[in-house]
């Protein structure tokens, strides 16, 4: 099943764990690769690329000032 890429910022998502990162990342290399399942070989290819996204979205969320608030809560 297919899940939509949601906005993970505080406070439209005052929650926010690793899982939904991920999962938001997933989709993300999903789309832009077109595959929902890589072959065996591109799935190392595939992995890196969420593994990337991830932190990348994690590094985002964690500098990201919102209005009248803080940056997310570790």
């Amino acid at each position: 099943m297919c899940r939509s890429i949601k906005t993970l910022r505080p406070p439209a998502t005052p929650d926010v764990t690793t899982d939904d990162i991920r999962a938001a990342a997933l989709q993300y290399v999903r789309k832009v690769s077109g595959f929902r399942q890589p072959a065996a070989h591109n799935q190392a290819a595939f992995d890196e690329a969420v593994a990337a996204v991830t932190a990348a979205t994690e590094h985002l969320l964690d500098q990201l000032v919102v209005r009248g608030g803080g940056s997310r809560p570790a």
